[in-house]
């Protein structure tokens, strides 16, 4: 696919190393060729160019496209971007926007008319993040599909788990009320095979259903409790998002240095405690009331602030705490540091992207924090390699594992006897670069 990249921030970088790992023709372009440096060592090509330039954008190619992103931090750029490449002879564009409102079914036609076929707001993908994993208060990550028929979540397991040491030939996971399709042990990622065990300290992540949820609390040796307090470092537009979707029985205090936002996010949100203070400073996070907080958010536009005041906030002794961490390369730190949560608004955006690209019927992508991998719902095909022989017979590729499946709106869990009908929603684990690998089995 030829693909064309207007924005060369973290998102536009992000998804074009991203895609180019797929054997996709990558253009990546910027007004400032200082965005631009550095690149060499990638498979892509780099443009100087304006996205709403018509002579650039010819000059880019854009009339040859089969899609074209325009990921600029301005909405009104990217907007401009996608309407002009419709006109030149884009197959499809996509915009990055900062409005909610045109998101709603409504406008979606209004827009798909004038040219912008798919919006995407990250930071109304974060917030929903964040607040999936203030309900489900005891999980690392927590990925619905299928209306929640089937869940992917994780859990670092301790000492008192039930399902430590034990290896998978034994017998013991060979049940139907979950599959633990991967392993994260350090800096490693395993997909478990029949010798292998989880140790404590392992970060797991398991595939199951709703029914089953408080089975695999259980076995993982976790406590449900009460979120009820929370603090939210930073006013950023993923706060004020995490505040008007978090149900009101939630009592959140926002804590922002900048006087006139603290202005500002008073009017927007009114049953909101809003702070005018900097909560790097720990006193201030004590006058606060850190130490009787039940969570605490982190989403200053500093990942390594966030980091930091995450790490005092679990020094006094808030259970939850959730960082916006920007960096990948921070993941691991982050995970070393035990911070329960992390977001990062540009492996959702990319998550969200790849999917289009994929020439299957993917239902939905997303991002696994952490380790190299995704997690894919899709549709098996009539007549596609994965509908013909049971699971075990199938020769998957390295670093693909098949979850679990839902028929007839209803989800269960794969092992190796299950054999995949035509029009099953499939849930496919990928480590690394194998999602392409996935065209041969669903096609």
């Amino acid at each position: 696919m030829r693909i064309l990249i207007a924005g060369a921030g973290e998102v536009g970088r992000h998804l074009a190393k991203l895609l180019a790992r797929e054997d996709h023709n990558i253009t990546l372009m910027d007004a400032d060729s200082s965005r631009l440096q550095d690149l060499d060592m990638y498979d892509f090509m780099t443009r100087e160019g304006n996205p709403t330039s018509v002579h650039d954008l010819k000059d880019c190619g854009v009339g040859r496209v089969d899609l074209f992103i325009a990921v600029t931090p301005y909405e009104s750029i990217n907007m401009t971007a996608c309407m002009i490449a419709d006109n030149l002879g884009a197959a499809k564009t996509l915009a990055r926007i900062d409005n909610y409102e045109y998101l709603l079914p409504k406008n979606k036609e209004f827009f798909a008319s004038l040219g912008v076929d798919y919006l995407i707001y990250p930071e109304v993908l974060a917030s929903q993040g964040i607040v999936e994993s203030l309900r489900k208060n005891w999980m690392r990550q927590y990925l619905p599909f299928c209306n929640g028929e089937m869940i992917l979540l994780s859990v670092k397991v301790r000492s008192n788990s039930e399902i430590i040491n034990k290896q998978f030939i034994s017998g013991y996971f060979n049940h139907d009320k979950y599959r633990i399709v991967a392993i994260k042990r350090g800096n490693r990622t395993i997909l478990p095979k029949g010798h292998d065990q989880i140790l404590s300290g392992d970060i797991v992540f398991f595939i199951t259903n709703e029914e089953n949820l408080d089975f695999v609390r259980r076995q993982a040796g976790k406590e449900d409790y009460n979120i009820k307090e929370v603090i939210i470092a930073g006013g950023t537009k993923i706060a004020q998002k995490v505040v008007q979707t978090l149900p009101s029985h939630y009592n959140v205090k926002i804590i922002e240095p900048d006087r006139e936002l603290c202005i500002a996010l008073s009017d927007k949100l009114p049953n909101t405690l809003i702070i005018n203070s900097d909560c790097r400073d720990v006193s201030v996070l004590e006058y606060e009331g850190i130490d009787t907080a039940d969570a605490f958010v982190a989403v200053m536009p500093n990942s390594e602030a966030n980091l930091l005041t995450c790490m005092v906030a679990k020094r006094y002794g808030v259970k939850k705490t959730i960082a916006e961490v920007e960096n990948i390369d921070y993941f691991n730190l982050a995970e070393s540091m035990d911070i329960s949560a992390i977001v990062n608004k540009k492996t959702i955006a990319a998550s969200y992207i790849h999917q289009i690209t994929l020439n299957l019927d993917v239902l939905n992508i997303r991002t696994l924090y952490s380790i190299d991998a995704e997690v894919v719902e899709l549709i098996a095909r009539e007549g596609s390699k994965v509908t013909r022989d049971i699971v075990r017979n199938l020769r998957l590729p390295d670093n693909v594992n098949i979850g679990g499946i839902i028929r007839n709106g209803r989800g269960s869990i794969v092992n190796g006897n299950t054999h995949i009908m035509p029009n099953d929603y499939v849930i496919v684990f990928c480590k690394g670069n194998t999602t392409k690998k996935l065209e041969a089995l669903f096609k």
